[in-house]
């Protein structure tokens, strides 16, 4: 029945040359989802990249739009006008440059805190009521602008520990389908041991 159905979307830019940018850990995180699911991301209506499967015991469409990420919100209206989800049930991984690089905060609503695809996504939506998987990326080193920061791949160190904390972020995905929110805080706000 399509009322118990998830749609989590991970945030990027896409293309190739965008891959290992900061700003595309929500598409790393969806990509290992789709693994985790063995599923293969295809083209859906909207312009994203989906795949249907059933995720810690739930239906669920993991969903990566193929827009860049200012006009994230068109592609994930549409994606979930199609597969009829209410927005409650709506995940979106993202990059957050307010957390440090590794740690996993999850919340529902909020601000865009000037995240361009948390403003559009909001905006398509109509509200602000959606899950939020908010990855930590860290702040831009001395003045360096957080655009250009964000735009740039993850530092050599950053990267030995990325595969790990890619996997935490799955790992919150998954605990907040499976449970409630607040279980999944409990268990993810911890600050990560690498």
């Amino acid at each position: 029945m399509p009322d118990d159905r998830w749609l989590v979307v991970g945030l990027g830019n896409p293309g190739p040359s965008y891959a290992g940018h900061r700003h595309n850990v929500g598409f790393q995180v969806l990509d290992l989802l789709g693994e985790r699911v063995g599923g293969r991301f295809k083209a859906a209506r909207g312009r994203a990249d989906v795949v249907e499967a059933r995720l810690a015991g739930s239906p669920v469409v993991l969903a990566k739009p193929k827009s860049y990420m200012n006009e994230s919100g068109g592609p994930v209206a549409a994606v979930r006008s199609f597969f009829k989800v209410p927005v409650e049930r709506i995940v979106v991984v993202h990059d957050e440059l307010d957390i440090p690089f590794g740690a996993v905060r999850l919340k529902r609503g909020g601000g865009d805190n000037g995240h361009n695809g948390l403003r559009s996504l909001t905006a398509s939506l109509g509200s602000r009521d959606y899950l939020r998987v908010r990855v930590g990326i860290g702040r831009p080193p001395g003045r360096q602008d957080p655009a250009d920061f964000v735009l740039r791949d993850f530092s050599s160190a950053e990267r030995r520990d990325l595969a790990f904390h890619v996997d935490r972020a799955a790992d919150a995905v998954e605990a907040l389908l499976a449970g409630s929110l607040e279980a999944a805080q409990n268990s993810f706000h911890a600050d990560p041991v690498a």
